[in-house]
């Protein structure tokens, strides 16, 4: 008799499961208008993915600068032997302007596409990651520059300047072997670091108070629906929500994606704090009891009036824009 092993089903409950894993990594974000939404933080994968991506683009660019000054001096005809003559002079101008977009592309790069309003560079954007703040402050849990521009400076430490020593360390030979290997030893306390705590936070999110979280493509074309709200009219009550262009043009497309979330989770005391915020904005008052009605055809307006301006070549990326 053939000796049957017992079948055990998989238990999505197990802390193995790929859903117990992403909800460990699921956080509560505060939002500037007092709401928290849950994000998912970017696996180290992920994050790791992104970094090279941004390290390809950025060799690619610098590479690119290279040859087009190479090309624009041979074009002139300046060469490269170093002499006090106007050529040499002209020369070391061209290596000058080389050194400064090299620095330009290695620093520059993260600070220019975090600080917009994806905060994603393009690396971060294909692998669907992006910054986001953990301090919360009186603007709630808004990027700030102050914020981007630390954690982009950590990176000459955590990276570049360990990656150079190491380099340098090699192509020198000779008695540097010791310090190849303690450039190698500060590459990897650094990089090793997000393994060590459980938000995955390298150095410069931890100095910054910032983290890395999934941020999945939205797009404005799939609406929420709410046929009720669209004409402003409460079911519950009758009364009927037109509101002006003055009140919907006090947020954007990122205010419209918070309230398509708190409307989709349906939340009461979210719907409750989020009524209230924008009730204080445009100077309304819902009354309570009512803030679902309220926040659909506010919602409904605002996705039409984005739309329109949309169509016309107008987009209001938030209420900042």
């Amino acid at each position: 008799m053939a000796l049957r092993l017992p079948f055990r089903r998989k238990d999505k409950s197990s802390p193995r499961s790929p859903q117990a894993l992403q909800d460990r990594r699921r956080r509560l974000v505060t939002t500037p208008e007092g709401v928290p939404l849950p994000f998912v933080l970017a696996s180290r994968g992920a994050r790791a993915a992104a970094l090279f991506l941004d390290l390809a683009m950025i060799v690619g660019a610098m590479i690119g600068t290279t040859l087009l000054i190479a090309y624009a001096a041979n074009g002139v005809g300046i060469n490269f032997n170093n002499d006090d003559s106007p050529a040499g002079r002209a020369v070391q101008a061209l290596v000058v302007v080389w050194t400064i977009a090299l620095f330009l592309f290695r620093n520059a790069w993260f600070l220019f596409f975090e600080l917009g309003p994806r905060g994603a560079t393009p690396g971060k954007r294909i692998t669907g990651i992006r910054v986001a703040a953990r301090a919360r402050g009186k603007d709630g849990a808004r990027l700030t520059t102050e914020a981007v521009i630390a954690r982009n400076l950590v990176r000459d430490i955590e990276l570049f300047m360990p990656v150079i020593f190491i380099i340098v360390a090699s192509v020198e030979g000779g008695d540097t072997e010791m310090a190849a290997w303690a450039g190698l030893v500060w590459f990897l306390l650094f990089a090793l670091f997000p393994f060590f705590n459980r938000d995955r936070l390298r150095c410069g999110d931890l100095i910054a108070g910032t983290w890395v979280v999934e941020a999945p493509k939205r797009k404005l074309e799939q609406a929420l629906s709410v046929s009720d709200g669209a004409r402003g009219v409460s079911q519950a009550t009758g009364v009927q929500y037109r509101f002006s262009d003055a009140d919907l043009a006090v947020y954007g497309e990122f205010e419209l994606q918070v309230l398509e979330r708190v409307l989709r989770e349906n939340r009461e005391d979210a719907l409750r704090d989020v009524a209230r915020t924008i009730c204080g904005k445009i100077g309304w008052n819902a009354g309570a009891g009512d803030e679902r009605a309220f926040l659909e055809a506010y919602y409904a307006q605002l996705r039409a009036r984005l739309e329109t301006g949309m169509r016309f070549g107008k987009r209001k990326a938030d209420k900042h824009g």
